[in-house]
């Protein structure tokens, strides 16, 4: 360990070599934590001449949680709703200051900062063999409207943290590291989800779909994005493209959005799959009319229509057999929408999830053939059944799933292996790169509402985890 102490600027070779082979040289120090030695190898410096650093382990890994809160507080001020709702919609104003703030923070972390032709953001720590694909993290910062200020925002303030830490600690990335701030994880305004993480996996289909998309102001997707300064150049869309093996690892620090960690009283979360989402459109047309002449037999209803394929989601879903099929109705409205008008039009939204994927398309052809029924024994025209996304599970790489671990046995953290019911940009960064992710207990599960908590403690927690991670990650 003399050598090591005594040379910060050892090989990544020799690093690597010793990475490998450090806990036979330490079996004679029973009493030293495992994450000073990591910190020691990775970066050649001596954690353990700091008194503070015995006193306590983690302190090599120094998080600054009272600066994080503020500029998660900071961020979450950024809204179009009053506090403690967020409400931060892709392309407004509120997303482009908050797209500004974040640079400014990515600028002061020494990271160079870039953007593609829809918004995604880059902030890269340049490593020793910057040649080699990089490593990255990174989430998403818009927020549905009244929702709460930690879902994305910790995966994204949670990363630039992280380099800092990373940074404080001496270490030096053998690949690069890069954070990735996705635009538009939540599909609010133009209604897809994940749209710069789709386009970086190649989505042609979504390319070619967001030529004619619109919000519900009829303001084209081109012309959003041109107010926010993006796509000032149509064709500049195909370079959003990755290719596979674009990075050498990816992963996603994020809150829970469910209730187990918090439960088991577990700090961290390893995500092994997560479960593949699909989304549905269905429009009925029915005749309308007054609500007191027209009597209940001559009645085609597309209120009724609709209220009724609600609840055959349900049945479908429950019929699956598995606690992992869930199926929502998140939208239905109905037109003209007077009290005393019986509905001529109804719309409806329908998601459904599940990791098994063939299990889950069942479950959306049983809809579709209800929607048929319904439609049918209620005199109303099916005007339209559209699936809007339909996309496969996804898998967390073995090796970035060791790497989390790792780095969680390391700290000292307790830790459990579990699904992902709500998707992520991970979804789709999985098909270019070895993917991962780092969940984080948050109060009750509470998620996209204003209650959505997750302590300090717990983000540093989860920090920790991530800068580990990413150190180790870096240097393969």
């Amino acid at each position: 360990m003399g050598l090591l102490r005594s040379s910060p600027s050892l090989s990544l070779g020799f690093l690597l070599l010793s990475l490998s082979s450090v806990s036979a040289v330490l079996a004679h120090a029973e009493a030293e934590d495992p994450t000073i030695r990591t910190m020691e190898e990775f970066s050649g410096y001596p954690f353990r001449e700091s008194p503070s650093w015995v006193a306590d382990p983690l302190s090599s890994l120094p998080v600054e949680g009272e600066n994080l809160q503020k500029q998660i507080d900071e961020l979450a001020s950024l809204s179009d709703a009053p506090a403690p709702s967020v409400t931060r919609v892709l392309y407004t104003d509120k997303d482009v200051m908050a797209r500004r703030y974040v640079k400014n923070l990515m600028g002061l972390a020494g990271l160079s900062v870039r953007e593609d032709a829809v918004g995604n953001i880059f902030g890269r720590w340049e490593g020793l063999e910057p040649e080699l694909p990089a490593v990255a993290t990174g989430s998403h910062m818009d927020a549905i409207p009244y929702s709460g200020k930690y879902d994305g925002v910790v995966g994204v303030l949670g990363a630039i943290e992280a380099i800092n830490v990373l940074r404080r600690s001496g270490f030096k990335p053998k690949r690069s590291l890069e954070i990735i701030v996705f635009t538009s994880e939540e599909p609010t305004r133009f209604g897809i989800s994940c749209l710069g993480s789709r386009l970086m996996a190649g989505s042609k289909a979504l390319l070619k779909a967001l030529e004619t998309t619109v919000d519900i102001h009829n303001i084209s997707f081109l012309d959003a994005a041109k107010y926010a300064g993006y796509a000032q150049d149509p064709v500049d869309l195909m370079s959003i493209f990755l290719k596979k093996g674009a990075y050498a690892g990816f992963v996603e620090l994020h809150i829970e959005q469910g209730p187990i960690l918090e439960e088991e009283g577990i700090s961290i979360g390893i995500v092994t799959a997560i479960a593949a989402p699909a989304s549905i459109k269905v429009d009925f047309e029915g005749g309308g009319g007054h609500a007191g002449a027209v009597l209940m037999p001559y009645r085609n209803d597309a209120g009724l229509a609709a209220a009724e394929l609600a609840l055959a989601v349900e049945k479908h879903v429950l019929e699956s057999g598995s606690i992992d099929t869930v199926g929502t109705v998140g939208i239905l409205q109905l037109h003209p929408g007077a009290i005393n008008s019986i509905p001529s039009k109804s719309h409806l939204e329908i998601d459904t999830r599940d990791i098994d994927e063939e299990r889950r398309n069942v479950v959306m052809e049983k809809i579709h053939q209800s929607a048929i029924r319904i439609a049918k024994d209620r005199g109303v025209k099916l005007a339209e059944f559209k699936i809007v996304n339909q996309d496969p599970p996804a898998l967390s790489d073995e090796s970035v799933i060791r790497a989390m671990e790792s780095a969680s046995k390391d700290l000292k953290l307790s830790h459990k292996l579990m699904i992902s019911r709500a998707y992520h940009d991970s979804l789709f960064m999985a098909r270019v790169s070895p993917m991962g992710m780092i969940f984080i207990p948050c109060y009750k599960g509470y998620s996209h509402r204003p209650e959505e908590h997750s302590s300090i403690q717990d983000i540093t927690n989860g920090i920790k985890v991530l800068a580990l991670t990413l150190a180790k990650l870096s240097l393969k």
